[in-house]
């Protein structure tokens, strides 16, 4: 087994990695490795969180053989045990456009919901005896069938922080009713928090705490104590509109997104999925009858057709960039003001303080300055270029599986946060699934005005960009543009390079530089000694630049000494994964660079390294593992920061 301690990539407003593998106790990662005296000690271990997850997986199985070929089967799945495995990514879109993510997997409200039945069904059970009534009230009997119920739902649930918060909650709220001390219900929302917290103090890295107490606490705060009352449906009707108007600061926080048709998906969604999609599921966990499965499929296939006829609504989501953190305090004094009692003065001025979250924007750099930023994707290469009003992405980061890629786990969130709505250009500098990975998948999900590549005609990017009429064109030596004062000019590849059947893709990379009067930027891909001797010949000028993205991360066939004095970088940004298997950067390229008199940089080591080319500004990149550092986030060690300068 080869082990090696956790630690993830590191991005501005990218998900932060090692904080989950810290919150679900993850001490090391790891694989093990194809051996032929590998030997199974034992096919089960036999703990009892090892019995819980042998449980899960048969009732998974279960639903999952009974509902193939079903569309939403994975759904169903998720609402039985948490799942969430089985839904694809586009299902998932769908849910997240329309705002009805939290009910997709177990919900507080499905467990109340289920813990309520179970006691309320105990409860006429016991009162049925005089014999057991005269030794425990039925009320107690039925608060403690109840609980029982709802910590087997939250063990299959799989131990979630919105299922544990339930589960507390109900736990606070039974041990008042036997101890005839029910509480108010803030007292009891106060306890299930505490109790989270003694429990899992790392809870609150994750969304679901503060959604989930959010939710809670708003419906609390617009529902106890006050004066008067309403029918059910308006009572239900203002609980989901406070919900909506409350989590605005957070889901921006968050998300960068407001679904604006939640109200009404939720509405119609909600009361399906809890009082008929749920228990049919769980019922058919008790009583294994395939046809409760397919009936609660069907259910909420159709309550999908709604969802996606909601979808299609051009305005269905707001999407912008993350706030910054006063503005989101001010959004959130805000929404109390707003949802406070009626006769507190002035309670729609409440939305003024919710201006802040919208009209605050991200800096931009100023016209004749940029901004280079080149991302931590794991052994690959992205880096975003920005100027005062253009966006430029060059190299798309690699992909991990058939779900997962760079441009959708980190490019994407970056530029919706930082206000990227739009690419205005995209280079793929070469078809290495490092480099290209994430193109598809950013493709599908920010509008893209250009791309440029040394790709095949028949590659997977260059098809979909020609089957939706959109522009693509190869990247040729001497193609230039301006934009906003900041000079784009491509030295390589030339057009007799394209037709070279010995060249490799390595060699056809796209070789980009952008200057300003502040300084310049060399993006090289992944060019080998041959394409740096050829620059060298064609470029001698050109090629100076103050920062330089290391070719083919450190390699032992790039970096050639000839080339590095050419060059002549003030600083040069490694893009290694950690601890890949190509030993990336090799110590003797590093090494080169640091006679060289260099300032050696490492993503691996420090996360997203951002340039700022600009009046007065040094080319020392903001560092991310640096510059907003946690506790828990590994560090390279002293001996591995001495190699770097």
């Amino acid at each position: 087994m080869r082990l090696k301690r956790p630690h993830g990539t590191v991005n501005p407003y990218g998900f932060d990695v090692e904080a989950w593998l810290l919150q679900n106790e993850f001490r090391a990662t790891g694989y093990v490795r194809a051996d032929d005296d590998n030997r199974r000690v034992d096919a089960f271990a036999a703990r009892a969180t090892d019995y819980v997850a042998r449980a899960r997986e048969s009732i998974r199985a279960r639903i999952l053989g009974a509902l193939e070929g079903r569309r939403y089967a994975g759904v169903i799945a998720a609402l039985a045990i948490g799942d969430e495995r089985a839904i694809p990514n586009e299902q998932w879109q769908l849910f997240n456009r329309t705002g009805i993510g939290h009910l997709i997997s177990i919900s507080g409200l499905h467990i109340t919901f289920f813990a309520a039945l179970i006691g309320s069904i105990a409860y006429w059970l016991w009162k049925m005896s005089h014999k057991l009534t005269t030794r425990l009230p039925a009320r107690k009997a039925a608060a403690v069938a109840g609980v029982t119920a709802a910590f087997v739902y939250v063990l299959l649930a799989g131990f979630e922080i919105p299922a544990q918060r339930t589960l507390y909650m109900l736990i606070v709220a039974a041990i008042g009713l036997w101890l005839g001390r029910p509480g108010s219900a803030s007292v009891v929302w106060l306890w299930a928090l505490a109790v989270v917290l003694v429990w899992d103090p790392w809870a609150t890295l994750t969304p679901g705490f503060w959604l989930s107490f959010g939710a809670v606490g708003l419906l609390l705060y617009i529902g106890v104590g006050r004066i008067g009352g309403a029918s059910k449906w308006r009572e239900a009707l203002r609980a989901q509109g406070a919900i909506t108007l409350g989590l605005i600061p957070l889901m921006l926080v968050l998300f960068q997104q407001i679904s604006i048709v939640s109200p009404l998906a939720n509405a119609v969604a909600i009361p399906v999925v809890t009082f008929i999609v749920v228990p049919l599921t769980l019922a058919s966990i008790v009583v294994p009858w395939d046809v409760l499965l397919i009936i609660a499929h069907q259910t909420f296939a159709w309550v999908a057709l709604l969802l996606e006829w909601l979808s299609t609504m051009p305005a269905a989501v707001w999407q912008q960039h993350a706030p910054a953190i006063f503005a989101a305090v001010a959004g959130m004094l805000g929404v109390l003001w707003l949802l406070a009692p009626r006769g507190v003065p002035g309670r729609p001025l409440g939305l003024i303080w919710l201006l802040p979250l919208f009209v605050i924007v991200p800096l931009l750099p100023a016209m004749g300055a940029f901004r280079v930023t080149v991302l931590d994707v794991g052994q690959g290469l992205a880096v975003l270029v920005q100027t005062h009003t253009h966006s430029l992405l060059y190299d798309t980061g690699p992909r991990f599986s058939e779900t997962a890629d760079a441009g959708n786990r980190i490019i994407a969130p970056l530029l919706r946060a930082t206000g990227v709505a739009r690419l205005d250009g995209m280079i793929v500098s070469h078809q290495d699934n490092d480099h290209s990975g994430g193109a598809l998948s950013l493709l599908q999900t920010v509008p893209v005005e250009w791309v440029a590549s040394s790709l095949k005609p028949d590659h997977p990017v260059v098809r979909a960009r020609a089957e939706r009429g959109e522009a693509a064109w190869r990247c040729l030596a001497g193609q230039q543009w301006t934009w906003d004062g900041v000079e784009f000019a491509m030295l390589h590849p030339v057009a007799a390079n394209y037709v070279n059947p010995k060249l490799k893709p390595n060699d056809l990379s796209c070789v980009l530089r952008v200057s300003n009067a502040a300084g310049s930027a060399l993006l090289t891909g992944d060019i080998e000694a041959r394409t740096e001797s050829d620059l060298i010949h064609r470029e001698p000028t050109r090629l100076r630049s103050d920062v330089l993205v290391v070719p083919h991360h450190g390699s032992r066939t790039s970096s050639t000494p000839a080339f590095v004095a050419s060059v002549r970088p003030e600083v040069a940004a490694f893009t290694p994964g950690y601890r890949n298997r190509f030993n990336h950067p090799r110590p003797e390229i590093v090494e080169r660079y640091v006679a060289a008199g260099v300032h050696n940089y490492r993503t691996d080591y420090d996360g997203a390294l951002t340039f700022t080319f600009d009046e007065g500004a040094s080319h020392v990149p903001r560092r991310e593992r640096a510059h907003d550092g946690h506790y828990w986030w590994d560090m390279p060690a002293e001996g591995e920061l001495a190699s770097l300068d």
